[in-house]
């Protein structure tokens, strides 16, 4: 019998090994921040983000305030930078935590007290956050730098079709943020920059700048959604459950909600004690595989809140007890995030967001 209906292992060597893997694409002496945001991608944020810096990231990166003062209170004191918007009070919390933050309006800037050290950021594609017209950020970063306790620490963008291989907009962008670049260090020598995600970082050596933001590579999930091996990144995560019962199906007999799987033929069928509460999406009704022995087995009727059913065939040596593998590799056979998202039509990064709080983390 398992221990747990439900767990989430995560290999820290391999967060390590991923962080030293893209370090060693990097070029000009950039660095590694490693993104830890969303709890590491669902890894487990403290943890990761003390694996990432023993495998050479020199920094961390998050999306809100909180995240920051979780880093912290977990006793990682690495330089971080908070990225998100901010309002008043989380303003307040990201400086208590001493992490940097991004600027792009000239009221967030006055907004700021003493020891603040910011960013300044200019939308140059990604349409969202950040100054839209450069020479709106580079007052800003005049300002910031004429700014007597305030810290004038980066640049910085976001691309937007990094990860579409071959597409025209990536090179927009790029450009038009190293001409932008430019022109600050002209009047800021020596200000750092960084554009990078993992997809960049792996695409164009030229988006390197000083530093690069990596998120979800580091957890060995591939940006371009293909097999992590080809930029030889190890997947961290395996996601595993149990066989909590094996029972005969007759022809004609159905399991699970509305009967979405009837048996066209006498087989036996394993219920597995995870479902969508655990982040195992009702979209994946008769539509993904499960591992059982090293063999797979097709997923079969409606995902419910706390349950799954696979098929297992006329015949069948599975038992009670036996181990599952939802994504991982057992025996010869391994499923991967980015199949799962495939099936899912989405990505790999909300496939391992997407496991739930009450699927425990276990360290190795």
């Amino acid at each position: 019998m398992a221990d747990e209906r439900a767990v989430a292992t995560v290999a820290l060597a391999a967060v390590s090994g991923n962080c030293a893997r893209l370090r060693s694409a990097l070029t000009g002496g950039a660095r590694l921040c490693a993104v830890v945001k969303a709890d590491a991608y669902g890894h487990g944020a403290a943890e990761c983000a003390r694996a990432a810096l023993d495998g050479g990231a020199t920094s961390l990166a998050v999306a809100t305030a909180r995240e920051a003062a979780v880093l912290r209170e977990g006793g990682i004191s690495a330089r971080t930078l908070v990225m998100g918007a901010l309002t008043r009070a989380e303003i307040a919390i990201a400086l208590e935590a001493e992490a940097d933050v991004v600027a792009w309006t000239p009221e967030f800037l006055r907004s700021l007290p003493r020891g603040a050290r910011v960013h300044v950021k200019l939308d140059t594609g990604m349409g969202r956050l950040g100054a839209r017209d450069p020479r709106d950020a580079v007052a800003l970063a005049d300002a910031l730098a004429e700014r007597d306790g305030v810290e004038l620490a980066g640049l910085m963008t976001h691309f937007a079709t990094a990860d579409e291989v071959g597409d025209e907009h990536f090179p927009a962008q790029l450009d038009r943020f190293a001409r932008f670049v430019h022109e600050l260090r002209v009047r800021h020598p020596g200000v750092p920059a960084h554009a990078a995600n993992s997809a960049a970082t792996l695409r164009d050596p030229g988006a390197h700048f000083d530093m690069v933001r990596c998120g979800v590579a580091v957890y060995g999930l591939d940006p371009f959604q293909r097999d992590p091996r080809e930029h030889g990144l190890q997947p961290a995560l395996e996601l595993r459950s149990y066989v909590a019962s094996v029972r005969r199906l007759e022809t004609g007999d159905g399991a699970g909600y509305g009967r979405r799987f009837v048996a066209s033929r006498p087989t036996w069928l394993a219920t597995l004690p995870i479902g969508y509460a655990d982040g195992w999406r009702r979209a994946l009704t008769n539509n993904c595989d499960v591992l059982l022995h090293g063999r797979r087995h097709p997923l079969v009727g409606t995902v419910s809140m706390d349950n799954i059913a696979v098929d297992l065939g006329a015949n069948t040596d599975i038992r009670a007890g036996d181990e599952a593998v939802l994504v991982g590799v057992q025996g010869d056979e391994r499923i991967t995030a980015e199949e799962v998202a495939g099936r899912l039509d989405t990505i790999n990064y909300e496939v391992a967001c997407g496991i739930g709080p009450r699927v425990p983390r276990r360290y190795r």
